[in-house]
């Protein structure tokens, strides 16, 4: 159902977005403010587009692999700026079910990459 591999390494990658955002956001407060929410929405679409990209085994495999991995650097993300006072509790839950969703659409268009990639005589 899963590559375990791809899914690791997609999900560090994540994982290491979300935190390297929050790093920044401790220490610069515009980044906190204007591109905390974009910032976890789009690393946890990318993390989810790696693996469907990689994984290549149909859009449904890739949506739930997407979703996983999404939502766990999602949850990551949100706990690390919470423990550090960035953002509220109530944050966790509803960012993270938000993280899953983008997380399962990266997964979409992971798969549509591969499918143009695989048409366009690549890998």
């Amino acid at each position: 159902m899963f590559d375990g591999r791809l899914l690791q390494r997609a999900a560090v990658t994540g994982i290491l977005l979300e935190l390297t955002m929050v790093a920044v956001g401790h220490y610069v407060p515009w980044v906190r403010v204007n591109f905390y929410e974009f910032g976890a929405m789009m690393f946890a679409g990318l993390a989810g587009l790696f693996y469907a990209r990689d994984f290549a085994q149909g859009y449904a495999r890739g949506a739930l692999g997407g979703a996983v991995v999404g939502g766990t650097s999602g949850l990551i993300g949100i706990s690390a700026a919470n423990i550090l006072g960035h953002v509220a509790l109530i944050v966790l839950p509803v960012g993270t079910v938000i993280t899953v969703l983008v997380g399962a659409i990266g997964g979409l268009f992971g798969q549509m990459g591969a499918n143009i990639s695989n048409l366009a005589g690549g890998e």
